[in-house]
């Protein structure tokens, strides 16, 4: 396959990356943790193509990403009390929200009843979720690969594999999302990450 590459400055970039993600398409794209792999939430192929370019199980589930709350209508059935407090204090952020998945979203997104859900702090991702919508994302690397925060990086395990890689530099975070399951009775963190415990007023894992 031949991976363009563009810059996130390129006036045309958004327009290809449109054109490219609803053809079915991947994309990689920088946010403000590292370099994400996307593409459109309803298009159950393109997220088979993502488990597999990454190699990631599929006991794992992908998350989506978008650009205001006004989204999660279409991914969730219910937004938990506790979820939206952490979500009107941390989004947009390097937080991912634990959801109850919506029935009508690709099974093969999630293999639980459940989807994390996060909005991003990154002009260029929240201008192209902006006019996408929900984007399925996850990591641009290999799974248990470094995690990329440079084009560069992305380029050195995905180059071929997917569509487009869009070079913004290295990305202000570095850290991925902490994870916090809303679903059940008592919050849980799944994973530690760029937000800890003490800072969301947490208990830890």
């Amino acid at each position: 396959m031949n991976t363009q590459i563009l810059s996130t400055c390129d006036p045309k970039t958004l327009e290809i990356s449109k054109t490219i993600l609803l053809s079915g398409g991947l994309v990689a794209f920088p946010t403000d943790t590292v370099y994400g792999l996307g593409c459109l939430v309803q298009n159950s192929k393109a997220i088979d193509r993502l488990y597999e370019v990454k190699k990631r199980s599929q006991s794992k589930a992908i998350a989506v990403l978008i650009s205001d709350l006004a989204d999660l209508q279409q991914l969730t059935v219910s937004v938990p009390p506790l979820a939206a407090s952490l979500a009107q204090r941390f989004w947009p952020g390097a937080l991912t929200l634990i959801f109850p998945i919506h029935p009508d979203l690709p099974q093969n997104l999630s293999p639980f009843p459940t989807i994390g859900i996060r909005m991003p702090d990154h002009p260029f991702a929240k201008d192209l979720l902006r006019l996408m919508g929900p984007l399925a994302t996850t990591s641009a690397n290999i799974s248990g690969g470094e995690n990329p925060t440079t084009a560069e990086e992305v380029i050195s395990q995905l180059y071929g594999k997917i569509d487009l890689i869009l070079d913004g530099g290295k990305t202000p975070g570095g850290i991925p999302s902490t994870v916090v399951d809303c679903t059940t009775f008592e919050p849980r963190i799944l994973r530690v990450g760029a937000l800890t415990a003490e800072t969301l007023g947490l208990k830890s894992v």
